[in-house]
């Protein structure tokens, strides 16, 4: 008999390679499309809205914006790998191969959510490493860079993980992309300063996580933020953790998952 201990780091490793590999062996299709899509937005954005000869806090357009289509592509591939693998295994019946094997609810929770975070990192680094081609990007606080690609990857992983177990068919998690995700995804900041907006509005983003996660991010690139950054680094610690909380509490009850 093999003693597994407190943690099984085989299967863990096992579910998280498992996750990385269900990805990788269609890059076409998950880090490919996402450098279409964001530079299409950035040619939009840059050309055909006149874009380009504008200043936001001091610098170009074009660098205030790169940072936040670099974390839109990430944070959206976060979520629709975690999701899209729960979903995908309950419809087609395998998801007791997952719950089957000797590991912990916590272990389940964090294999798909490291997964999740390993894609929309690598989409990251592929869209960044693009866009440079383009957009003279430059990184001014490298600690806050690294902290909000995980922070953000890990909520939108744990997230797309969340909707994926409550979700029974495909229409379900696309509700929870339509309504939860793209919302609060364009009321973030992500291709305009919240500075500009109306009072309540403004109220409205900075009650929004989605817009600390890009605020934080596009801070570590041009060195301004519109909003606190401690109280974002605050804002995404305490929202992981409930996040990873409730994923943990679906798992170990079994919510939707066991007949």
């Amino acid at each position: 008999m093999r003693r597994i201990g407190a943690v099984n780091w085989l299967g863990l490793w096992t579910l998280y390679y498992r996750e990385v590999r269900r990805f990788g062996k269609v890059y076409t299709q998950t880090l490919m499309a996402p450098v279409v899509t964001t530079l299409l937005y950035l040619a939009i954005f840059l050309l055909a809205l006149g874009g380009g000869g504008q200043a936001v806090a001091g610098i170009s357009f074009a660098e205030f914006l790169a940072p936040g289509l670099i974390m839109m592509a990430m944070v959206q591939n976060a979520f629709a790998n975690t999701s899209s693998s729960i979903v995908i295994a309950k419809v087609q019946g395998n998801i007791v191969d997952v719950l089957m094997p000797p590991l912990s609810p916590a272990e389940l929770a964090l294999g798909y959510a490291l997964g999740g975070v390993t894609r929309g990192v690598c989409v990251g680094l592929v869209v960044g490493l693009t866009m440079w081609a383009f957009v003279p990007i430059r990184i001014v606080h490298p600690g806050l860079v690294l902290f909000h690609a995980f922070a953000a990857s890990l909520m939108l992983s744990v997230l797309g993980l969340i909707g994926g177990i409550w979700s029974e068919k495909f229409d379900h998690i696309a509700a929870v992309t339509n309504f939860v995700v793209t919302p609060l995804s364009f009321l973030s900041g992500t291709f305009y300063s919240v500075e500009r907006l109306p009072p309540a509005w403004h109220i409205v983003a900075h009650a929004n996580p989605f817009f600390y996660m890009i605020d934080g991010f596009r801070c570590g690139f041009i060195g301004h933020a519109d909003g606190s950054v401690p109280v974002g680094v605050a804002v995404l610690t305490l929202t992981n953790a409930a996040l990873l909380w409730l994923c943990y509490r679906m798992f170990a009850t079994g919510y939707r998952l066991k007949a």
